[in-house]
């Protein structure tokens, strides 16, 4: 598993790469942008023909993002996002030592990502005001820390050790769309589907854990 992430990670930063040499070659600008905005993730869990999705939580993302332009349409863009993930859970929802929760208090998880997507962009002038832009792309996530909390209790999740039942690294692929002025200003709206499971080897034989976020927000590119 490690090798394959390395290979993805390697795959990305090499798309990224093809994408600054096209945009050298044509002599056309490379943008840089921030962005910044409000997340809502939510968790797939699945075990065998069953599969439940479990409420979506309110988080928050920031990023950066350098656009190489290969055309009048088309553009490359990697960037690099702090994003908060996880799933919110109500009470019925959880089971301890097999035995069930009812108090009324909800419980979270939430996962602090570092994030490196490359996106496919397609840009479609509106008018003299600005452009709409579509985008796909995969992303590949390395866990930065994480913890659950329960009420008033917060544990933190301990990658690595024996009793962790989460692993750090996610990948999957994310969509987006947007709308920029020309003086750089831009709203967008996006989503992540996680394709790898983020629950560790043992456990992901009998169950999954999957990430899928949506989010809405601004940014500005110069």
């Amino acid at each position: 598993m490690k090798n394959q992430m390395k290979k993805l990670v390697l795959s990305l930063l090499t798309v990224a790469g093809l994408g600054f040499a096209a945009s050298a070659q044509s002599n056309k600008p490379v943008i840089f942008g921030v962005k910044a905005g409000v997340a809502f993730p939510n968790m797939t869990i699945s075990s065998g023909s069953t599969s439940v999705s479990f409420d979506a939580k309110t988080s928050y993302y920031v990023g950066g993002t350098a656009e190489f332009v290969l055309s009048d349409v088309i553009s490359i863009q990697p960037g690099l996002t702090f994003i908060n993930k996880g799933t919110k859970l109500a009470s019925g929802d959880i089971d301890f030592e097999d035995n069930d929760i009812t108090t009324t208090e909800e419980a979270t998880l939430n996962f602090k990502y570092l994030e490196l997507p490359v996106n496919l962009l397609a840009n479609f002038k509106v008018g003299s005001s600005g452009k709409v832009f579509l985008g796909a792309g995969p992303y590949f996530a390395y866990a930065l820390s994480a913890n659950g909390k329960y009420g008033s209790i917060k544990e933190d999740i301990k990658f690595g050790e024996a009793e962790s039942e989460f692993k750090r690294t996610d990948f999957g692929l994310n969509f987006l769309a947007g709308y920029q002025l020309n003086n750089g200003f831009n709203i967008h709206a996006g989503y992540g589907l996680g394709l790898s499971s983020v629950a560790d080897t043992d456990l992901s034989d009998e169950i999954t854990f999957k990430n899928k976020v949506f989010s809405v927000g601004v940014g500005f590119s110069f």
